[in-house]
């Protein structure tokens, strides 16, 4: 297992210190991060298509409701609940997360399937922030959870990207109206310019 470390002690010399078994090795913070980046953003890449590729059919979900409908038990709701938090619907998503959280306060035995279940369905959702706490949740309790690791991960990058997104589009907006503004304002000084 690796370890990163942030140290501080010099405000204009962050290091990192990189722990792996039998070596130390020290460098400077800011050349790890633009590595660290790209690899939360290669994490979201591949676990995106994941996702695409693991998004339920139509007849898939509807033998998994037909099952569960005919053998109601906690077991065959989970199927048909995990199943659905992989969806491409937004209505199905938001569905998923409601059976899986009632299967956790129900005392369901795989109350960790749930939640991720449900953080993924919140991931491609777009709720980053809530996806990213639930994952967080999960790994306090399994650290080693290979997959609500990737799940974080790709929180992160995705919350990153769409803050970018966001700030491009104010700025945008910002630079459109700032043109508006300019033009208004020369019309206006050369209708004024005509009545004198």
């Amino acid at each position: 297992q690796h370890y990163w470390k942030l140290h501080n002690n010099n405000k204009n010399n962050n290091t990192l210190t990189y722990n792996y078994p039998g070596t130390i090795t020290t460098t400077k913070a800011s050349s790890i991060m633009g590595k660290t980046k790209q690899a939360q953003y290669k994490h979201k890449a591949e676990l995106d298509d994941k996702l695409r590729m693991a998004a339920p059919t139509r007849e898939i979900l509807e033998e998994l409701a037909v099952t569960c409908a005919k053998e109601p038990s906690p077991q065959n709701t989970f199927q048909y609940a995990f199943c659905l938090s992989k969806s491409t619907q937004k209505s199905e998503l938001r569905y998923s997360i409601t059976i899986l959280d009632g299967l956790v306060k129900d005392g369901y035995e795989h109350q960790l399937d749930c939640m991720y279940g449900a953080a993924t369905a919140l991931y491609l959702l777009g709720e980053y922030d809530e996806c990213r706490t639930r994952c967080e949740n999960i790994l306090r309790s399994k650290p080693e959870n290979r997959l609500a690791s990737e799940l974080h991960l790709a929180c992160i990058a995705a919350k990153e990207q769409k803050d970018i997104e966001n700030a491009k589009k104010v700025a945008l907006g910002g630079a459109v109206a700032a043109a508006t503004v300019g033009v208004i304002g020369a019309v206006a000084s050369a209708v004024l310019a005509k009545k004198h």
